[in-house]
């Protein structure tokens, strides 16, 4: 009798790892539940908690790129506007 390897999604994984933190219930109690074994639970709870810094770390990078953005745009801004005011001041001689 062997047992197959059985392949979890992430949204899975994610669900257990949360109801771990929760600690409603204990980890016996959702070993049954969703039909993992306790030390499976374990390690996606430690793997969630582990890189739940990346994503605030995402968002932070997001919010920069927004802002280079806004600052590229405005940058061509004034230079069109520096050479419209160029070209008008040497039309009028100043």
């Amino acid at each position: 009798m062997s047992k197959e390897k059985r392949e979890f999604t992430k949204a899975f994984k994610a669900k257990v790892a949360i109801e771990a933190l929760k600690e409603r219930e204990t980890l016996e109690e959702l070993s049954k539940r969703f039909e993992v074994s306790p030390n499976q639970i374990v390690q996606w709870k430690r793997a969630f908690l582990d890189n739940t810094e990346k994503i605030f770390q995402q968002e932070d990078k997001k919010q920069e790129e927004i802002d280079l953005d806004k600052l590229y745009r405005k940058i061509g801004e004034l230079e069109m506007e520096r050479d419209f005011l160029r070209k008008s001041l040497r039309k009028t001689g100043l």
